[in-house]
């Protein structure tokens, strides 16, 4: 037992079940206490039904009161200040940003930010966001950095992105694609004559928000049913009802009355989803490394999705791994699944060569591993700084 304390951090309880519990178990079994903290939700109890502590917080992502922002960091440094962690590992811009603040106050050793992907603040062209993002920038400039600090990115173009805006020092940046898949459970299934024959079944699986090429998706539907095409849209995955891109309830159901597309809602179970179709389309904006791309690739299926950051990650532009559009054109979309469902032989081709990608870049292993040895690289290392010496005191 090693008797280190680590606080996983992020802003929601689905993320941290969905996204980071294979790195909290993988912690766990290497000695350290984690704790996981979010706001409340429904995932939270199923981290404590594993044998996890999560805490619940009391942050609103939506939130702009700058009275209530400060008191939930104030919060955040009482908290840290009474569990007295070794290290602070927060996900997503939000609470990265907190959580190195709210750190530095509390006098916690080592922090490790994560950003996935730019968030709502830049990728929307919305007034608001637009206002938002040079504020957001100096959030970052000043919480992100000094001694003790790791910035852990998710694809080139967003460590180009900050080295460029010079928000933090480039030795702290770590390069890191993604979080990781268990590519054991997704398995690539056996070719039938239906999958030759039958009609082409494509499916996004997102939360529902604009910028993961919602509409772009549904522009396309409409174009090839407009042809006759027998290919079936499936869109899985259920509005955010937290971020301001988020898409209505409402309009996708009125989408899936006209016959566009079949809206699942929530799915728990991917691997069982991933069997059941043929092609998988993830027309976003922008990522930081999408997880059920790579999910789909460990499953054999072709991908189709945009020349973003991050998605271009797990499809190359090469097109031997899958099919790459520009970002925001339906017609592009429409052409590439029109492609697929005319060369059955090709989607084979494609997919296989996404699984073998999967497999030797994006499994959790490898991830979880590049993950602790920046852990090591901070925890190891030899401290100077007053927080510090003061945090000993305390524990002393």
């Amino acid at each position: 037992m090693n008797g280190r304390k680590v606080v996983l951090f992020a802003n929601t309880d689905w993320y941290l079940y969905n996204f980071r519990l294979s790195l909290a178990e993988k912690l766990r079994q290497e000695g350290y206490e984690v704790v996981l903290l979010s706001p409340p939700g429904d995932s939270g109890p199923k981290l404590q039904a594993l044998g996890f502590r999560w805490e619940a917080m009391p942050m609103n992502r939506r939130s702009l009161n700058p009275l209530r922002e400060v008191g939930v960091l104030a919060w955040l440094v009482r908290f840290l200040r009474r569990e007295k962690p070794d290290l602070v590992h927060g996900f997503t811009i939000k609470s990265a940003v907190y959580g190195s603040l709210a750190s530095r106050m509390a006098g916690v050793p080592a922090r490790i930010n994560a950003v996935a992907g730019m968030g709502y603040v830049f990728t929307s062209r919305d007034l608001k966001a637009r206002v938002l993002r040079p504020v957001v920038r100096q959030m970052m400039r000043f919480a992100l950095n000094g001694r003790g600090s790791a910035l852990v990115l998710q694809n080139p173009d967003d460590v180009a992105l900050f080295r460029k805006a010079r928000l933090v020092d480039d030795r702290s940046i770590r390069l890191i694609k993604g979080s990781g898949v268990d590519c054991s459970r997704f398995a690539a299934r056996p070719q039938s004559g239906e999958d030759a024959e039958g009609p082409l079944r494509i499916v996004l699986a997102a939360r529902l928000l604009w910028d993961k090429g919602i509409a772009e998706y549904v522009e396309a539907a409409r174009t090839l049913k407009s042809e006759g095409r027998s290919v079936r849209f499936l869109l899985a995955g259920s509005p955010d009802e937290g971020n301001p891109a988020s898409v209505s309830r409402e309009l996708v159901g009125q989408w899936a009355g006209e016959g566009l597309l079949t809206w699942l809602g929530h799915v728990g179970d991917m691997p069982k989803l991933l069997s059941e179709v043929d092609v998988v389309v993830l027309p976003s904006y922008r990522e930081g490394l999408p997880k059920t791309l790579i999910e789909a690739a460990a499953c054999a299926l072709p991908l189709v999705t945009t020349d973003a950051p991050g998605c271009r990650e797990v499809v190359s532009r090469s097109g031997e791994d899958g099919l790459l559009i520009p970002v925001r054109d339906a017609a592009a979309l429409a052409d590439a699944i029109r492609l697929l469902d005319d060369d059955r032989a090709l989607c084979r081709r494609l997919g296989l060569a996404a699984r073998a990608k999967a497999l030797s870049e994006f499994d959790e292993t490898i991830v979880i591993g590049k993950t602790l040895r920046v852990y090591s690289d901070l925890l190891d290392a030899p401290r100077l700084d007053v927080g510090v010496a003061n945090q000993s005191e305390r524990r002393a």
